[in-house]
């Protein structure tokens, strides 16, 4: 079985020595996934198009693999399987085709197409109407539609070869991957980073994953499994960074230092600081974000000329004009949604009175009060791996106790719920538990507290959602603490 891969329109129209550079690079990346089901495949390339050889048939669940992973290789039209066979006359080309075609058309509308590369002395248009009129006489109700037909038939004739198409898939279209710089990708886990990678890949950025956490390894698992998904399905002929940095200590700083009305501006100008250092080392030239215009308060274009004042990179935002279904549905076309829909997104901030349009100097005096060697010491802490390493350096998770109602309490022996709510949340609605200790400690206060209490009780954290909570539970485990749990009204 061949392969005829077709080019990106765009590449088709660069110029010479570009275009001759984006076809090298094309099929040397074909050249790693060919290599997974054969290594004894030929590749050949020419100016329109790269053609793959198999050196033997593949089982049909390994064919059907093959060709998907074809078609997900930045850079690609289409992937067309073609069989070779010498060209001959008329006659033996019909002889060819027609056992193949016309149980296709029965009853159907149909036209012929026929592209040739070479000298021949005949057109594509003599070729067409002699195989269109054989096809008519011997296909019962068949009839020709050169505008919407039910089926196309294809051939190329190349110089003293005729190919016949048979499958056909869409490619991904964009750029190989490699022919442009690299990119550093601030993950979130939610459904709009992983679609701002996606459209990076797909235009031939190299994207390595940058990871804030803001909920210990629970958050952490999640969005290194959709990193780790992004990268095997889209990228996996280049291997890339997946860098996490702990930032709860840099959520608690913010919490105790930044007017409420600033917090989710200068959550995001301490992110792009951590980026540009991270970036500056890395020698990547760019950023990329998942932000899009009046999303939240944040994303107002004053807001986010305001966050990107903190670095020298380039800001890419490939969703920022897209509306949030927009979103949604190309996360479910490329398959990242599942994990986003199973992993709420988690906000280390939340303000009650967001500001749209914040004032430079004001938000300089704010973090004027902010403790940088907070920033430092989360870059120092962060963790690099390896994207073929996301999923197999990734530990399990512990068990964690869940009690749901007050009944469930009353039943459990030496037990205390602490509610881990920022403050105006507790205050706005408050926790009644009459017959059990109740324990107030915020989120961001948890992890410091934690170690002074009591080993001989179990704690139970509580929010609204459960969410921050199961968060904190297991960031606790981790660290050795496994007498925390999780408490549900």
């Amino acid at each position: 079985m061949n392969y005829l891969i077709k080019l990106f329109p765009e590449i088709t129209i660069k110029s010479k020595s570009a275009r001759k550079n984006l076809i090298k690079c094309l099929r040397r990346n074909l050249r790693k996934v060919v290599d997974d089901y054969d290594r004894e495949a030929r590749l050949s390339a020419s100016w329109d198009a790269i053609e793959i050889a198999l050196s033997q048939p593949l089982a049909a669940e390994a064919l059907a693999e093959f060709e998907a992973a074809l078609g997900r290789v930045p850079g690609i039209h289409e992937v067309l399987a073609v069989e070779n066979s010498p060209l001959g006359d008329f006659e033996a080309i019909a002889e060819r085709v027609l056992p193949l075609w016309l149980p296709r058309i029965a009853g159907k509308s149909f036209r012929v197409r026929v592209k040739r590369k070479g000298k021949h002395d005949f057109t594509s248009a003599d070729l067409e109407r002699y195989l269109g009129g054989k096809l008519l006489a011997g296909a019962e109700g068949a009839r020709v539609d050169l505008s919407r037909p039910e089926e196309t038939l294809a051939l190329e004739v190349n110089r003293e070869r005729l190919q016949l198409i048979g499958r056909r898939r869409p490619g991904l279209g964009g750029y190989p991957l490699g022919t442009q710089e690299s990119a550093l990708v601030l993950m979130s886990g939610g459904y709009d980073s992983p679609v701002a990678a996606y459209r990076m890949m797909r235009r031939g950025v190299k994207s390595h994953f940058l990871f804030f956490n803001l909920g210990g390894p629970a958050h952490e698992q999640g969005v290194r499994a959709i990193s780790h998904y992004l990268w095997q399905r889209y990228s996996p002929t280049h291997k890339v960074n997946f860098l996490s940095v702990p930032f709860e200590g840099v959520v608690k700083e913010i919490l105790t230092t930044i007017p409420d009305h600033l917090m989710g501006v200068v959550l995001k100008r301490m992110m792009l600081r951590v980026a540009e250092r991270v970036a500056a080392r890395a020698r990547i030239p760019a950023l990329v974000t998942g932000e899009a215009i009046a999303q939240v308060s944040s994303q107002s274009l004053h807001n986010l000329a305001m966050i990107d004042g903190v670095t020298e990179r380039l800001v890419l935002r490939p969703v920022v004009a897209d509306d949030k279904q927009t979103i949604i549905d190309e996360a479910r076309h490329i398959g990242t949604a599942a994990f986003s829909e199973s992993m709420p997104e988690y906000c280390g901030v939340i303000s009650n009175r967001p500001s749209l349009k914040v004032k430079r100097g004001e938000l300089e005096e704010a973090e004027a009060a902010f403790d940088f060697t907070v920033l430092d010491a989360a870059l120092a802490a962060a963790t690099r791996t390896r994207s073929d390493r996301l999923i197999a350096d990734q530990a399990s998770l512990p068990e964690i106790t869940t009690l749901d109602g007050e009944a469930a309490l009353a039943e459990a022996p030496r037990i205390s719920v602490i509610d881990i709510r920022h403050p105006d949340e507790r205050e706005a609605t408050p926790l009644s538990l009459p017959d059990t200790e109740l324990l107030a400690i915020p989120f961001y206060e948890l992890q410091e507290r934690a170690q002074a209490l009591p080993r001989d009780r179990h704690y139970l954290l509580y929010c609204d959602q459960g969410v921050m909570s199961r968060m904190q539970a297991l960031h606790l485990a981790d660290q050795g603490l496994d007498h925390f749990g999780v408490y549900r009204r």
